[in-house]
């Protein structure tokens, strides 16, 4: 460990030295020190000195960016933000890793950003649910500005489990339609039909009865939704949730077809309540004994309150 340190501050000596002018050397030499401020952050994170890495990966990126190198210095300043992470500083790692996105927007190269910023949610959803949507979306962004819709989608998919872990259910419903928007747009409609049943979910959970029909009702147009497992599925959950029929709801949210989609979704379903906590309406049986039958009890009158079916 130790001779990785020495080594590291060679390379720091090195870096300095190029940086020097004289009268033969007028310009400081910035291609070079970058690289050996590169070579002294390498040894310094193989001593596990991840400060001491951590600044060196930013003097790499402040020489890169005197060189005009901008995706190299984004790259360096993202290798900062990793140094951060093994310190376990996350909103100092992640704001290394926004700023490397930046650069790399500005740069040209926006896949880069956008990947970049999907690592960094990664990094940050065990600390913080509600900064890893915002750079999902972030991402998001960054591929439908550059008309990749299926990464696109794939990120606000993400953006959108969270905010349904997060009861934030208005933004659910939002980013869910843009997803399945993106999806229709590339003609992957299973998977509308999916976001389509996600979508009914977020919105009985809403309370918002008229917004989940309506979601099923425009799916009507995709091809092959009508009469499928899944039309067939959320009709009956709709159905279900409308006539305040428990049993009809629970055994539609219990099934396969809801209880193996992505978890936060499946705990939805499980979680649904119809209103009022209604039950399985029954059928009447007429009297037994003709007109000389007694009278049905308060208790009897109880099992058919809310009408026959």
């Amino acid at each position: 460990m130790a001779s990785k340190i020495n080594e590291a501050h060679e390379h720091i000596a090195k870096a300095e030295k190029n940086l020097k002018t004289s009268m033969t050397k007028w310009k400081p030499d910035f291609d070079s020190a970058a690289s050996e401020y590169a070579k002294a952050a390498v040894c310094f994170k193989n001593a596990k000195q991840f400060e001491q890495a951590k600044d060196a990966y930013l003097k790499e990126a402040e020489y890169h960016t005197e060189n005009k190198a901008l995706f190299h210095a984004a790259k360096a300043i993202e290798q900062a933000g990793m140094m951060m992470k093994d310190l376990k500083k996350m909103p100092e790692a992640i704001q290394y890793i926004e700023k490397a996105s930046m650069i790399y927007v500005e740069n040209g190269t926006p896949d880069t950003a956008a990947m970049a910023l999907d690592r960094a949610g990664k990094l940050i959803e065990p600390v913080s649910l509600e900064k890893a949507v915002d750079l999902y979306q972030q991402a998001a962004g960054v591929f439908e500005n550059e008309d990749r819709l299926r990464q696109s989608a794939e990120l606000l998919g993400k953006a959108s489990r969270l905010l349904v872990r997060l009861r934030r259910l208005d933004e659910a419903a939002t980013a869910l339609q843009k997803e399945k928007n993106m999806y229709k747009d590339i003609e992957n409609y299973p998977t509308c039909f999916k976001k389509t049943t996600a979508q009914v979910l977020v919105h009985l959970h809403r309370n918002d009865f008229v917004a989940a029909d309506k979601c099923v009702r425009e799916s009507y147009s995709l091809p092959g939704y009508s009469g499928s497992e899944d039309c067939v599925a959320m009709e009956t959950l709709l159905q279900g949730y409308d006539e305040q029929d428990e049993d009809q709801v629970h055994r539609v949210c219990h099934s396969a077809l809801l209880k193996y989609m992505d978890n936060d979704y499946a705990k939805l379903a499980i979680s649904l309540k119809v209103p009022g906590g209604g039950a399985k309406k029954k059928t009447a049986k007429p009297p037994q004994g003709g007109a000389g039958a007694p009278a049905a009890s308060a208790e009897d009158d109880d099992d058919y309150e809310g009408g026959l079916c």
